[in-house]
């Protein structure tokens, strides 16, 4: 069993259990801050690429680490975790895409082995967002588990102009939180929550 220190980034380093993740109104662009207010990280949708592409920057606008999509237009597909300053690959954002839950795995970029996993809350909930006149008010959930589907954690909407939500991480001995974040913030921009 590998540990989720192995799964570090070079130049960041998340040390808080909870993170809160505000986007802005127009764009794919996103802040990230930790339970005092400090930004941490910042990403930027790149737009009108043949492959989706997130590069995430410190509070230094030092790029940390890459997620691009493996192919075009990969709505239903892998997103590959690359650590910017040593250009290692280190895990793969997994989508199984379903009408009635979204469940996106997270894997090692050689082994394929599953480290985490991020669900939706279920179909219902899921459907009425997305369909319903008003369904931006009900705001989405997911749950983070371990490998052996232990629940670790959660990703929660927040009722803001902005699309905003909070990741908190309860266990993060057995998850890498950098790849944890960064699926956040694809699966937002992904998908449109």
């Amino acid at each position: 069993m590998t540990a989720a220190t192995d799964y570090d980034i070079t130049g960041i380093e998340l040390t808080e259990n909870q993170y809160t993740v505000e986007r802005s109104l127009f764009r794919n662009k996103y802040t990230v801050r930790d339970a005092t207010g400090t930004t941490v990280l910042k990403s930027k949708q790149k737009m009108l690429r043949v492959k989706e592409e997130f590069p995430f920057v410190d509070a230094n606008g030092i790029t940390v680490f890459t997620v691009k999509a493996s192919g075009i237009i990969d709505v239903a597909g892998k997103y590959l975790l690359t650590d910017a300053q040593t250009e290692k690959d280190l895990v793969i954002l997994d989508n199984d895409y379903s009408l009635l839950r979204d469940t996106w795995t997270i894997r090692d970029s050689e082994t394929g082995t599953t480290l985490a996993k991020i669900t939706s809350r279920g179909a219902l909930a899921t459907l009425a967002r997305s369909k319903l006149p008003l369904g931006g008010l009900i705001q989405y959930r997911y749950e983070i588990s371990d490998a052996e589907c232990v629940h670790v954690g959660t990703i929660r909407g927040k009722l803001s102009l902005r699309d905003r939500y909070e990741i908190t991480i309860d266990d993060a001995s057995t998850v890498p939180k950098e790849p944890i974040v960064a699926a956040a913030l694809v699966i937002d921009a992904i998908q449109g929550n």
